[in-house]
């Protein structure tokens, strides 16, 4: 006997529990695809100081051996586990007016950094910090490849120019891809993260960070304000 004859309603149709779940999952991955949780507040900054060379928005100073923005900037991040980036990231360091922009750049480890040059003149980009050392050599504008690196080691990068002594800059290499960067006056929204526990951190100079741990809920905003 054909046991569809017995069941004639079950023919072209699925179980009722696989239904179910169907209709579950296209009820659920809208909402889940969307889910993301927001952490917002407020990083205490030091006072500007007075630039002691040239007077650059956002220059990189050192005052006792202590590297930072001025005006101050932190930078926010969350640290956790997280997958690495299916395709790594390239962002840009330019040279302008005889000065980096930014002067700050935050980075996931692995980005390749590019360092192009947009001035009428030589300039030769080198660091002797220890997550990565390196010399581009001199190069003139519109040089072609834009010279480049690729930061794989978390840590603080100080840039210099071998031609132009005032020069400066810091890439911060961080392991995560949520970072965010301060106003001046130390406020921050960091949004697209995801639900768990984890710890924030706000790098303020290169001897100073702050860190909370934080419980992130879907879709939630989280106020934290560092002392």
């Amino acid at each position: 006997m054909n046991p569809s004859a017995q069941h004639p309603r079950s023919q072209g149709r699925a179980p009722a529990t696989i239904r179910s779940m169907i209709f579950l999952i296209l009820l659920l991955t809208p909402g889940m695809l969307k889910a993301q949780a927001v952490i917002e507040g407020h990083v205490p900054l030091p006072k500007t100081r007075t630039a002691p060379v040239v007077n650059k928005r956002y220059e990189i100073v050192t005052q006792g051996g202590v590297l930072s923005t001025n005006p101050p900037l932190a930078v926010v991040y969350l640290e956790g586990v997280f997958p690495a980036p299916a395709t790594p990231p390239v962002a840009q360091l330019i040279q302008k007016d005889l000065t980096f922009v930014p002067s700050l750049l935050p980075v996931q480890v692995g980005t390749k950094v590019e360092f192009p040059n947009l001035d009428d003149t030589y300039h030769n980009i080198f660091s002797y910090s220890l997550p990565k050392r390196f010399d581009l050599g001199r190069y003139r504008a519109n040089e072609t490849p834009v010279p480049s690196q690729v930061f794989d080691v978390p840590g603080l990068i100080t840039l210099r120019c071998d031609i132009h002594e005032h020069m400066r800059a810091l890439i911060l290499v961080l392991a995560t891809p949520y970072f965010v960067m301060t106003d001046t006056d130390g406020h921050f929204r960091l949004a697209g993260l995801p639900a768990g526990r984890y710890v924030l951190k706000a790098w303020v100079d290169s001897k100073t960070t702050l860190e909370r741990p934080v419980e992130l809920t879907v879709d939630g905003v989280l106020r934290v304000d560092f002392p």
